[in-house]
């Protein structure tokens, strides 16, 4: 297992829930954190502190990563002010539930492009140092929905379906450089997300009850520091889908 002293790990999507539960993880498992946030910079602010707290360097940035320019002014902000990026959690998305006669295609256009299109962007703006290092980590944060459809719609299940796929795609060309791409798919866990779903219960999950983000954040941790998994799927679900 690898340590994580002197690696610079941007998180997306990082001022709650999950986001906030792996930046802190990363921190106290040695990293320095760059907690990327669009629309809430109080809780963002409390991220850092968290990070400080634990001796590590932080830097927040407000980014909206499902566009190119901000994208690229988020890697480059974070490279100056921390240094190259070693991980990447491409954790930011949305949720927006609906009965399915009620979906637009504007709204099948705003999951997708928050959900999918911002991992695919960030992907490629961090890969060229990865690459040119010899050494890097990406952890998508995808959902039990891409595997049984789940609870919020199709263009949610369909976004985060996608993400497996760009973890398979980028997974395989490169093994060969030091480079490892995982995703996790949580299954219902206690955030800002959960409580937009309507009627959703514990008896859902065999377990009988909701996750907790940090029991994500124990499985990100573990991908940042193995060298030796890839390309695959981390179910953190309570058993709702097995594998």
């Amino acid at each position: 297992m690898e340590n994580l002293e002197g690696k610079v790990a941007l998180v997306t999507g990082a001022s709650r829930g999950i986001g906030r539960a792996i930046a802190v993880a990363l921190a106290g498992a040695g990293a320095d954190i760059a907690v990327n946030f669009v629309s809430r910079p109080k809780e963002a602010a409390e991220v850092e502190a968290a990070v400080l707290g634990l001796g590590r360097r932080c830097a927040t940035i407000q980014a909206d990563v499902s566009r190119a320019q901000e994208v690229t002014r988020l890697v480059s902000e974070t490279e100056t002010r921390l240094g190259p990026i070693d991980i990447l959690v491409n954790n930011a998305g949305i949720s927006r539930p609906q009965p399915i006669e009620e979906i637009t295609e504007q709204d099948w256009d705003d999951i997708l492009t928050v959900n999918l299109k911002s991992c695919f962007l960030v992907t490629q703006a961090v890969l060229p140092g990865m690459r040119a290092r010899k050494w890097g980590r990406i952890i998508n944060v995808s959902s039990v929905a891409a595997q049984v459809g789940g609870v919020v719609g199709p263009h949610y299940a369909a976004s985060k379906a996608g993400m497996h796929g760009l973890t398979r795609f980028y997974a395989s060309r490169l093994a060969k450089e030091g480079i490892t791409v995982n995703s996790i798919a949580p299954a219902l866990v206690m955030s800002d997300m959960l409580a937009q779903v309507p009627n959703i219960t514990p008896e859902r999950i065999p377990v009988g009850r909701f996750g907790e983000p940090e029991e994500v954040a124990e499985a990100a941790g573990m991908l940042a520091r193995n060298g030796y998994i890839t390309g695959q799927t981390v179910n953190v679900n309570g058993g709702w889908c097995m594998s």
